[in-house]
């Protein structure tokens, strides 16, 4: 029993942390929150729900299609919500608000969009649309579909890590990070760095929606609100801009529900989860692995 909501928990925190990874790389880099980073999520499962169902796609082409879709979307919200405000020269806290509210309306042009062309009713992948099989772990049962779900976000944590610590562009994106107008007078391209950001911050979003949507078998156009408070939380507990720490709050997060389901009710799923966020807070208020700002 305990066993299996291990494994429950782990594989729940690998779709957390991918959607939480996608927030913090954006924050890292602008320092601003993106609050349509749930929609993308959202319309990434739909999109790709549709393709199945719909078209008749094979699940990986639809998948692919859908997670490059989702990719190209975060670009264009950047160039829509957040690039207005950077050629007006406007950055740090004059920046936050107008941003916000300006990703907070792509988000909702986002879920009104997905409304009118999808519905309001829960969509489902056909029930052949993934192999199911299952393999015993001990105490523990495994699908393929959690299997595939835990080694991709494996891989793309990885991958992640590598490409900001070892290639030219995330040296670049660390850069911009750290001081942009520094990283301007070094030649770097300081658009061309947040429109890759976006690229892959809105990836890993489309990734873990696709896998929340296939885990479950539940897509709707709602689907983003829960997990968003959620990504939230994984961030500010780990550390606002912080990467590792978002992944391991994100597992300690995801495993913390799982075990207040199985040992004490669903009703108590959040209230532990929240509870725990804000007794960290009040003991250590820059997260888990923040830094302490003199």
């Amino acid at each position: 029993m305990l066993t299996q909501q291990i494994v429950n928990g782990l594989i729940l925190g690998a779709m957390y942390s991918l959607f939480a990874l996608g927030l913090t790389l954006v924050f890292g880099v602008l320092e601003i929150l993106n609050l349509a980073h749930a929609s993308i999520y959202m319309s990434a499962a739909m999109l790709a729900v549709w393709m199945v169902a719909g078209l008749k796609f094979p699940i990986l082409v639809a998948c692919l299609l859908a997670i490059l879709a989702c990719g190209l979307l975060g670009v264009l919200l950047d160039r829509i919500a957040f690039a207005p405000f950077r050629r007006r020269g406007l950055a740090g806290q004059a920046m936050h608000m107008p941003s916000m509210i300006s990703s907070l309306a792509v988000a909702l042009l986002l879920e009104g969009t997905n409304r009118g062309l999808f519905g309001i009713q829960v969509q489902r992948f056909p029930a052949d649309s993934f192999p199911n099989v299952l393999y015993h772990m001990g105490e523990a049962q495994v699908s393929l579909l959690q299997l595939c779900v835990g080694a991709v976000a494996l891989i793309l944590i990885v991958g992640l890590r590598w490409l900001l610590t070892s290639t030219l562009l995330g040296k670049a994106i660390r850069a911009v990070a750290e001081n942009p107008r520094a990283a301007t007078r070094m030649g770097i391209s300081v658009e061309s760095v947040v429109i890759k950001t976006f690229f892959l911050a809105s990836t890993l979003g489309a990734v873990s929606g696709i896998a929340m949507g296939l885990s479950f078998n539940s897509v709707h156009v709602q689907m983003g609100n829960s997990v968003e408070l959620k990504g939230f939380a994984v961030i500010i507990l780990g550390g606002m801009g912080h990467l590792g720490g978002a992944v391991a709050a994100a597992f300690i997060l995801a495993l913390s529900e799982v075990f207040a389901v199985t040992f004490v009710s669903s009703h108590f799923r959040d209230m532990v989860a929240f509870g725990m966020l804000i007794v960290v807070l009040m003991l250590r208020p820059q997260g888990l692995f923040g830094r302490r700002e003199d």
